[in-house]
């Protein structure tokens, strides 16, 4: 059965779009980095604004058609990079940044597209790159050792049976390649009698995105850089939809904000002048109206932070999460032997 792409016209709400326009207020004007264009939701509501620009960021070359829609309709006010938002420090940037948004969800089309191998009913090969990717997930439950497939399933989705998950990848892939299908019955098999509303595969499936796209060593990159790149009283906001990307969005910009530090793996701050000030203390999430308008909105938490002086770091932020990025490593025996 070939993959099916859903058309254009199925529907994507921008998900807390109001709350993110109460901070970031383009009301006032300013140009602002939309880190994960995607749809084009936040980016079409600032540019409903007055005076506002946009320079919008996706890996995902699916964006690009929208994009363009929006480019012949704002001309010089909108442009598009088809880059990783890690890549933001290599723009070329001439304005004043008032605000720069990052949305780390996937939209109803990235799921709904079964060429992307994001949903569990895709029947064909097992994929996940989002764009600019070295390799997939049918590569990452081919190839990766038993060790290091447990390690990516604990660490990156929190499932309690990686190690019995891992084991059974390595026993099924040596009568043949997995696919997708293949590796739900597998997930489906090891957790018979743990079964949730939910589907027993999403942590398995949450990992290896998590693993394929490199998502934590690109948000630790680009959170890092856009605190350099936002202007003075300028907004850098988050909104994420699992618990470990929003514990580094909040460790990092309680860093930013906090005159003490924040973790012990970080040396004690030479100056007490915080960069930063935190918009939100404790994470913003969806109303009971939005919910019902859209059900995948729960997980989200948005958080904020306003640039109140000039930030300079000479330290290793995110040391505290180098075994994360080490996990990540495990990859380029992929990409080496690709």
């Amino acid at each position: 059965m070939s993959a099916t792409i859903l058309p254009e016209k199925t529907l994507h709400y921008p998900v807390l779009l109001n709350e993110v326009i109460n901070i970031i207020t383009p009301q006032n004007g300013g140009t602002f980095i939309d880190c994960t264009f995607g749809q084009g939701g936040y980016s079409k509501k600032i540019l409903e604004y007055p005076n506002t620009k946009v320079i919008a960021i996706d890996r995902d070359k699916n964006s690009l058609h929208i994009a363009s829609d929006l480019k012949k309709k704002f001309e010089d006010r909108f442009s598009f990079h088809n880059i990783k938002f890690s890549q933001i420090k290599d723009l070329n940037l001439k304005d004043e940044i008032k605000g720069i948004i990052f949305d780390l969800g996937y939209s109803i089309n990235q799921i709904k597209n079964l060429s992307t191998g994001l949903s569990f009913d895709s029947k064909g090969e097992l994929n996940m790159k989002m764009g600019l990717n070295d390799f997939s997930a049918k590569d990452v439950i081919n190839k990766l050792d038993q060790k290091e497939l447990e390690q990516i399933f604990r660490y990156f989705g929190e499932e309690k049976n990686s190690k019995l998950i891992s084991k059974k990848i390595v026993l099924e892939r040596q009568k043949k390649n997995l696919d997708t299908q293949d590796l739900v019955n597998i997930v489906k098999r090891v957790k018979k009698k743990h079964y949730t509303k939910t589907n027993p595969a999403t942590k398995v499936f949450q990992a290896l995105r998590i693993f394929v796209n490199k998502e934590i060593s690109e948000l630790s990159k680009s959170l890092e850089a856009s605190a350099s790149i936002v202007s003075q009283n300028g907004i850098v906001l988050t909104v994420s939809f699992h618990s470990l990307e929003d514990k580094i969005c909040k460790f990092f910009f309680n860093y930013l904000s906090k005159q003490d530090k924040v973790s012990r793996y970080l040396p004690e701050k030479k100056t007490t002048k915080k960069s930063f000030s935190l918009i939100t203390k404790k994470p913003v999430t969806p109303g009971s109206q939005e919910l019902k308008l859209n059900p995948p909105s729960r997980s989200a938490k948005l958080r904020a932070i306003k640039k109140i002086d000039t930030y300079e770091n000479n330290v290793n932020v995110f040391l505290k999460y180098e075994n994360l990025f080490n996990i990540e490593n495990f990859s380029e025996k992929l990409w080496k032997n690709t």
